[in-house]
């Protein structure tokens, strides 16, 4: 057996090779949460989830991390449009943490409606800011950031002094764009990038911590690195995100730890994205495709094939009737699983119990396609063997084990009476996702559109409450 992965700092599929033998230590990157969780977040996590599942089979124990970044930017700014003309008072309806821990719920209920197992860790960004600070130290000790001199309070990483810049995306310096998270007025090259940033004025005080270079924040990339070496080391396994993070936010994280002297990662694996009928997704053209719109289109169960069912470097392409599919094809895997049952087979399953086949696509970059031609093969044999009257024991042990690795077992229904526990998970996705639209519409005293989501959910059946604490909701 041997696990091979492509890795995205060397261009090239690589033997995995532990870096504390029988064990693997990954961390990826979960959300920003400034807002409503897309599809695009989901697979992601998903992805991911896959891979730690199957590093369990294989016998590693697996430590997962996956982090929050609950300050930021766009999670200010968001926090600061919810300001109400006549609100009394010189603070925000709601405050930028309460806006970021909404959110972060939103996307827990997403993940766990289709099974995404929760990560060893999940820590908070606003958790971890001594750590933060102990990085930028080292970073200004060795002479690869500096603090701005116009007094601002921004401490920037030197991009120049680290000649191993760009070796995550194979740029050079000079092809790069100028960072766009600070002011470039006290930067020494407009691609410095910002490890803290001084406290401006006009920003919450709540969003600011005491430092040796002034009270401020941190910066994006500075918190993955703080995070992923407290929890992991300073080497470990794998670092995992979308695609997108490759630059800046990955590159940079590669560039501070290795300068602090860290091995850091060993492998870097990225998802591919999600389109809309071969399209860019975006709000602006408004082709976006949530969580809870996909719930409310098929079962959980289906949901979790469709993410899951591509190669995960691969474009994923939703489109109308993508679900439709996805459901058609894990019903019958769902469907023969209950036929063997109610023919009095024992689905107990093994790790001996999964064929070759799917395990050789497995360990082959987690080539789940293949796997996946395996999985309804069996599912062929299977039904014939059950057709013929023959002894199905075998596929069907076999198709119990692989649904199990890939996650599928726990939200299949082979008693016939329902889905139960993942049919209210997905239903308290769905109405969270509401309730989330109208506390904002509540915060923009659109008292009507309030009502009339509060309205629509009450003609279906779920009573909500509000309270102290927000509202929340329950089955009339």
């Amino acid at each position: 057996m041997t696990l091979r992965f492509y890795d995205t700092a060397t261009a090239t599929v690589r033997d995995f090779q532990p870096v504390h033998p029988g064990e693997a230590r990954l961390y990826y990157c979960g959300a920003t949460v400034q807002g409503m969780p897309h599809i695009g977040h989901v697979r992601s996590a998903l992805v991911f989830d896959l891979l730690a599942r199957w590093l369990a089979f294989r016998g590693l124990r697996v430590t997962t991390v996956r982090n929050v970044t609950d300050i930021d930017d766009k999670i200010l700014a968001n926090a600061a449009a919810s300001f109400a003309p006549d609100y009394a008072g010189d603070h925000p309806r709601e405050p930028w943490w309460a806006l970021a821990y909404r959110f972060e719920q939103v996307f827990t209920a997403a993940y766990d409606a289709i099974g995404i197992a929760r990560p060893t860790y999940e820590p908070r960004a606003t958790g971890h800011v001594p750590e933060m600070h102990a990085l930028i130290q080292r970073l200004v000790d060795a002479g690869h950031a500096y603090p701005a001199p116009d007094g601002s309070g921004d401490v920037y990483f030197d991009v120049r002094s680290w000649e191993r810049y760009g070796e995550l995306t194979h740029q050079s310096v000079e092809d790069m764009q100028a960072a766009p998270d600070a002011d470039p007025r006290g930067k020494r090259d407009p691609r410095d990038f910002a490890l803290w940033k001084g406290h401006k004025e006009g920003e919450p005080a709540t969003a600011r911590w005491d430092s040796p270079w002034g009270p401020g924040r941190p910066g994006w990339h500075l918190e993955c690195s703080a995070m992923a070496a407290k929890y992991l080391g300073e080497h470990f396994d794998i670092h995992g995100g979308g695609l997108d993070l490759r630059f800046p936010h990955h590159e940079n994280e590669l560039a501070q730890s290795a300068a602090a002297g860290q091995r850091f990662a060993s492998l870097w694996l990225h998802n591919g994205m999600v389109t809309y009928a071969g399209e860019k997704m975006s709000k602006s053209v408004g082709n976006t495709v949530s969580p809870a719109e996909m719930l409310a289109e098929a079962r959980p169960l289906a949901v979790r094939y469709y993410l899951g069912q591509a190669h995960y470097r691969s474009v994923l392409d939703y489109r109308p009737g993508s679900l439709a599919e996805a459901t058609a094809a894990v019903e019958r895997v769902e469907a023969f699983l209950r036929a063997a049952r109610t023919s009095g087979l024992d689905l107990a399953r093994s790790p001996e119990d999964v064929p070759p086949g799917f395990a050789d696509a497995m360990d082959d970059d987690l080539n789940v396609p293949q796997a996946l031609a395996v999985l309804h093969e069996s599912v062929r044999a299977g039904n014939s063997a059950l057709a013929a009257g023959e002894d199905a024991a075998g596929p069907a042990r076999a198709v119990a084990a692989m649904a199990e690795v890939l996650g599928l077992s726990g939200l299949m229904d082979l008693d016939g009476g329902g889905s139960g526990a993942a049919e209210h998970a997905a239903l308290d996705v769905l109405v969270r996702s509401l309730l989330a639209q109208r506390e904002q519409a509540r915060a923009a005293k659109d008292w009507g559109r309030a009502d009339a989501i509060r309205d629509e959910l009450a003609a279906a059946g779920v009573v909500v409450r509000d309270g102290a604490e927000g509202s929340s909701w329950a089955l009339a």
